[in-house]
């Protein structure tokens, strides 16, 4: 049964504005039946998520709400710092840590009357592309329980594909919103860098971290993307730019638009069933009158270890503040200070964070930078000309999101390199900084969902979400 969209819930709610709090105890009652199951929580606020559900219904019974996402259920990637509530980022580490304070996306989302109904299980600091690396526990995909849901933002992908909320705010370093959401069969976007402030998340790596939402439409997204886009003083890197009315650009005609889709894409070890599935999707946009351009991204094969030497370096640097004593879990058993932030550190981080600190040391450390890190900046660059040169062809590029659709938990676990190459198709665009929009594109024949991207120019969100919001269209009827 296709779930309502939030502009559907918002009517509901002015109409009946007791249907904030039944859509609210619907939520939890799902969260009750499957979340032992799916484990796509690590901390579910249903006493706080009450008190705001009965506020919004108020504002709405007295002609007050706040907007479109006023009583609207969201769960919040447990990355994200929220006042009074426990914030892990999955991980040990902080597992007693309660901000004093809201990240900005989270402050905006409570001006705007979201009713916040837990933080979402993902990857331990956000580090993994199946959510096994959190030390709360493996969340399973709601299409196979046998499966992974994705990473690092699986816990929120999960969830809202299985009706544990409306919504949900992700982070995407490398792919952690798209991947999981094609995992699970949902819409994913992440934004430009700089349009989404990232103050008050816990950084991972810090020129790479995108903040953006993951929901059941692509309407959904744009209005969301609303709400949370725009520049803030306290994120340095937030761009000052106008947020436009995503809405009103979703259904722009296509016709006479160009979609770039590149030959390495299938070069990467795609998946025949999820190439069909793409393939088919080039016939729904030229039935709505695109045009279909073969482009070049030649040194998009460089992503992923690219990415494995710059991402590692930022997580070494942000990581190192964990110390036992200004941060995080602190030993009980040291004997003095150096043994003090060897054993709080050797047990608060996980096996993946460990071994992204001591990957990212070395490529940093003397005689390796320029041989390393230096030389991968400098592709990075390279790989974002390729972008902009092909953007300066087509409107959009068409791409996969994953090269597999969700694979067994455990499959990869035990080889970092094949778990690393699940995001193929995404860790280049985090290098670019372009936004990219993750959607379905149907399902493979173990009847698992299968998704595509969409990729546009630098802050052209309302291009992408256009596109995607004319395929679904297209592709429901």
């Amino acid at each position: 049964m296709a779930k309502d969209t939030i502009t559907e819930l918002n009517k509901k709610f002015m109409q009946r504005p007791d249907c904030v709090n039944d859509e609210l105890k619907e939520i939890l009652r799902t969260i009750d039946i499957r979340e032992d199951e799916l484990n796509a929580f690590v901390t579910v606020t249903a006493e706080s998520a009450l008190q705001e559900a009965m506020s919004s219904s108020k504002r709405f019974e007295s002609g007050k709400s706040k907007g479109i996402l006023d009583g609207v259920v969201v769960g919040i990637k447990d990355v994200f710092c929220t006042k009074d509530v426990r914030t892990t980022a999955s991980s040990k580490m902080l597992d007693d840590f309660v901000p004093a304070y809201d990240a900005t996306v989270v402050k905006k989302l409570k001006d705007a009357g979201a009713v916040i109904v837990g933080k979402n299980n993902c990857d331990a600091w956000a580090h993994g592309a199946s959510t096994e690396n959190s030390d709360y526990g493996v969340t399973k995909n709601p299409w196979d329980s046998t499966r992974v849901s994705g990473g690092s933002s699986g816990g929120s992908a999960a969830a809202v594909a299985s009706g544990e909320c409306v919504y949900s705010i992700g982070s995407d370093t490398g792919g952690s919103i798209r991947q999981p959401a094609a995992f699970c069969g949902v819409v994913g976007l992440k934004p430009t860098y700089g349009r989404v402030s990232r103050y008050g998340l816990i950084a991972m790596a810090s020129s790479l971290d995108c903040v953006g939402p993951i929901a059941s439409h692509v309407e959904d997204i744009a209005k969301i993307l609303e709400v949370i886009a725009g520049h803030d003083e306290k994120d340095s890197t937030s761009v000052d730019l106008p947020v436009p009315n995503y809405s009103l650009a979703l259904d722009k005609p296509l016709k006479g638009k160009k979609i770039g889709w590149a030959k390495e894409f299938v070069e990467l070890g795609l998946n025949k069933e999820i190439a069909t599935a793409i393939d088919s999707a080039k016939k729904i946009y030229q039935e709505l009158g695109a045009e279909i351009v073969d482009i070049s991204l030649p040194n998009i094969k460089y992503g992923v270890p690219v990415y494995y030497i710059i991402q590692p370096a930022e997580v070494s640097s942000n990581l190192g503040r964990y110390d036992g004593i200004k941060y995080g879990h602190s030993s009980s058993e040291s004997e003095n200070l150096i043994d003090h932030y060897f054993k709080s550190r050797d047990e608060g981080l996980g096996a993946e964070a460990k071994r992204r600190i001591m990957l990212g040391t070395f490529v940093l450390s003397a005689g390796y930078y320029d041989a390393y890190y230096n030389k991968a900046m400098k592709v990075r660059t390279l790989i974002k000309q390729d972008f902009e040169k092909a953007l300066e062809k087509v409107d959009v590029i068409l791409a996969p999101v994953a090269p597999t659709t969700a694979f067994k938990i455990g499959e990869k676990t035990s080889d970092p390199v094949q778990m690393y190459l699940a995001d193929v198709y995404t860790a280049a665009i985090n290098l670019a900084g372009n936004p990219a929009l993750s959607l379905p594109c149907g399902f493979d024949s173990s009847s698992l969902p299968m998704g595509m991207q969409i990729i546009g120019k630098h802050f052209d969100e309302e291009t992408v979400l256009n596109f995607g919001h004319m395929y679904e269209k297209k592709a429901e009827k």
